[in-house]
């Protein structure tokens, strides 16, 4: 079989890492065909230095290169990495998941064009467990996040209500609401929300509460599920990557996802 033909969308700390992997042969089955970033001449002075000899490209040019496209770029342009590949009947990895649930027209494309879009598990945990129960009935799915303050600086919703993250000394409640408003004022925060409510009962019914915890030195994610087959809580806590925002899983995550697209042996749905 050939292998899988990988882009990457950025180059930030998920993106360098993954190129890293999978240029260097470590996921059986991927080989890293071409990566787009902001700057690309910096880009390119990083791939030279770690021994990698892929272009850097458009990602209009995305299609011609690859056969699967990895974000790990800001959610505000998941449309120009998503579009030329779905319409090539192609798929696209997507990390900022948070930014599908405004629109929905690119599962649309996808659909149109038999094209497909992977969310891999992130920086949560259970969502095949989730994906079960919404086979059958589930009653109600509660998420609770907290994350050091660091973790949340710049998110909308925290500039828009005046939050400063600096004065913050004990555990804030800083929002309370549904996955999709949760969505979009913290969209580079909980990308976690969203894919526990792609994968349950839909990001109006998915609540969440998100904290910022001076206490905690992890990113800190509880699930609450109540179902017809099932009642379960999970709990995870992140170590962060070098991006504060970002649990060090997440491009781990990845990194599993990619495995089993050609693996001999797929453990979980």
């Amino acid at each position: 079989m050939e292998p899988t033909r990988i882009a990457i969308a950025g180059l930030g700390a998920i993106g360098r890492a993954l190129a890293l992997r999978i240029g260097r042969g470590t996921i059986p089955g991927t080989r890293l065909a071409c990566v787009a970033a902001r700057d690309a001449a910096k880009a390119r002075d990083w791939l030279a230095g770690e021994g990698l000899t892929v272009p850097v490209v458009p990602l209009s040019e995305f299609p011609a290169h690859a056969d699967l496209a990895v974000e790990c770029a800001p959610a505000a342009i998941i449309e120009e990495i998503c579009t030329p590949m779905l319409t090539a009947g192609k798929r696209v990895m997507v990390l900022s998941c948070g930014a599908l649930l405004p629109r929905p027209h690119l599962m649309d494309l996808a659909k149109e064009h038999h094209g497909q879009i992977i969310v891999p598990t992130g920086a949560l945990l259970g969502l095949d467990a989730v994906t079960a129960a919404a086979e059958g009935t589930i009653h109600s799915v509660r998420m609770t996040t907290r994350k050091p303050p660091k973790g949340l600086v710049g998110a909308p919703h925290l500039i828009e209500n005046g939050y400063d993250m600096d004065a913050v000394t004990e555990p804030l409640r800083v929002f309370s609401g549904s996955a999709r408003e949760a969505a979009r004022g913290f969209p580079a925060n909980v990308n976690v929300a969203a894919a526990l409510a792609l994968a349950g009962i839909g990001p109006d019914r998915t609540t969440i509460d998100i904290w910022a915890d001076p206490g905690v030195t992890r990113n800190c994610h509880t699930i609450e599920v109540d179902s017809d087959s099932a009642k379960f809580t999970l709990s995870i806590e992140n170590i962060p990557s070098e991006n504060p925002k970002t649990g060090r899983i997440t491009a781990l995550s990845v990194v599993a996802a990619l495995r089993k697209l050609g693996a001999p042996l797929r453990v979980g749905t």
